[in-house]
């Protein structure tokens, strides 16, 4: 599979927005054409993973909105803004990114962006 089909699954199962993102710079691999990231936050996400702890201070910003940050710890990085919000899990070279509205309950979104990481992770990505 391809990183695009990887983001296609998530938006395929109700996202509305997802990316994938090297750890190491934040560069785009891949994202739906329904997320944009302004220049400097994916290196800013990247960052934040260094530091996990931070994003209850400075939240998350994707295209210029700025989410509360949830939950910050070496793998996963969730921030929050009214019904929607931003889950992110980190894989040994990339940051696996999904965006949910209120049509998508919290926890199904964490899923789907968790278990498609645990899956890059397991196969050396």
């Amino acid at each position: 599979m391809s990183w695009q089909d990887y983001v296609k699954q998530l938006t395929d199962q109700g996202l509305n927005g997802a990316a994938i993102l090297g750890n190491s710079d934040g560069g785009v691999w891949s994202i739906s054409n329904t997320l944009t990231l302004k220049a400097g936050e994916g290196r800013a996400l990247a960052d934040l993973f260094k530091n996990p702890s931070n994003v209850f201070v400075s939240g998350i910003t994707i295209n210029g909105e700025k989410y509360m940050g949830i939950k910050g710890d070496q793998q996963s990085i969730y921030g929050k803004k009214g019904q929607g919000g931003i889950v992110t899990a980190k894989t040994n070279q990339g940051i696996v990114v999904g965006r949910y509205n209120e049509t998508v309950q919290p926890g199904n979104a964490a899923l789907y962006v968790e278990k498609l990481a645990d899956y890059i992770r397991d196969n050396g990505y």
